[in-house]
C-alpha cells in the first residue's frame, strides 16, 4: 500500500493522486519546473559552500533591521508575528541566512556579464518623458505645429485636438523608453533639444508631434536598474541551466 502524502478529512492523499490532480488543473509542469529550479538553486549554493557564506552578525543585523522597520521590536510581539507566520526563530534566522547567500549567489553569477549586458539593454532602459498631439489628418498636423511656433500653447491645442486620453493631461505622455518608441520617433527624438517639437510624423494612420520634456538617461549605478539586470542574468542563466538537465518523471500506480 502506498503511503498517504497528506491527509483531507481524515482521507489519506497519495503522491500519485496529488500528480494526477495537478495534471488534471494543468498545473503539473508549474509544479515540477518549480522543483527543478530549486534543486539548481541547491546545487550550485552547495558547489560554492563557503563563498557564499555571511558573516554571522550581517545576519543579525538585518533581523533587527526587520524588527524595527516591522514594529515588532517587543519580544512577545515578535514571537505572535512568527507564530502567526508558522515560523519558529531557527528557520526565520535560515530564511534571512538563506537571502543572503542567494543575493551573494546572483551577484557572483552576474557580475563578469553586467556591464556589457547594461549596454545592450540601454537603449531600454533610456527614458524620454514627452507630450504628443496625436490626429488623423497632416494638413492639420501641420497646422498645428505652425501655430506652436507661432506661440499658441501646445497644451491647449493638445487639450483641444489629439485623439489620445493623455490630452486630458495636456498631451502630456510621461516616460518613454527609447527602445519601444518606432524607429522614426526615436531618430527624431534623439536630435531633439528638451521643449523642441518634432514631427509632424506618420504612425500608422495618424500623425503626431511630440514636444521632448526631458531625458533620463539611464546608469549602472542606480540601484534599481542594476537589481532589474541581475535579475535579468540570473534568470537567464538558471533557464540554462535547467535547459540542459535531463528530466524523468515516475509517478508509478
Amino acid at each position: 500500500m502506498t503511503d498517504s502524502f497528506l491527509t483531507i478529512d481524515d482521507q489519506p492523499i497519495t503522491i500519485q493522486q496529488v500528480f494526477r490532480y495537478l495534471q488534471a488543473n494543468r498545473k503539473l509542469d508549474g509544479f515540477i519546473g518549480e522543483i527543478v529550479r530549486q534543486f539548481v538553486i541547491d546545487q550550485e549554493l552547495q558547489a560554492r559552500g563557503e563563498d557564499l557564506k555571511t558573516p554571522a552578525g550581517a545576519i543579525e543585523q538585518a533581523i533587527i533591521d526587520f524588527r524595527l522597520q516591522q514594529n515588532l521590536t517587543d519580544p512577545k510581539q515578535f514571537q505572535e508575528w512568527l507564530s502567526a507566520n508558522g515560523l519558529s526563530y531557527d528557520l526565520f534566522h535560515s530564511q534571512v541566512a538563506q537571502g543572503f547567500r542567494l543575493r551573494k549567489l546572483k551577484e557572483d553569477i552576474t557580475a563578469q556579464k553586467l556591464q556589457e549586458y547594461f549596454i545592450d539593454r540601454k537603449v531600454f532602459l533610456d527614458r524620454v518623458v514627452l507630450s504628443r498631439i496625436i490626429v488623423t489628418d497632416k494638413e492639420l498636423a501641420d497646422e498645428l505645429h505652425s501655430q506652436i511656433q507661432e506661440g499658441t500653447s501646445f497644451e491647449q491645442l493638445a487639450r483641444e485636438y489629439s485623439l489620445t486620453d493623455d490630452r486630458m493631461m495636456n498631451g502630456m505622455v510621461g516616460p518613454v523608453s527609447r527602445g519601444t518608441m518606432p524607429d522614426m520617433l526615436r531618430s527624431a527624438i534623439d536630435l531633439a533639444q528638451p521643449g523642441e517639437v518634432v514631427g509632424p510624423l506618420g504612425l500608422d494612420d495618424r500623425w503626431g508631434l511630440f514636444r521632448v520634456e526631458g531625458f533620463l538617461p539611464a546608469t549602472l549605478d542606480d540601484p534599481q536598474i542594476q537589481q532589474t539586470l541581475q535579475d535579468e542574468l540570473y534568470e537567464q542563466w538558471l533557464a540554462e541551466r535547467i535547459q540542459k538537465l535531463p528530466i524523468r518523471l515516475q509517478i508509478g500506480e
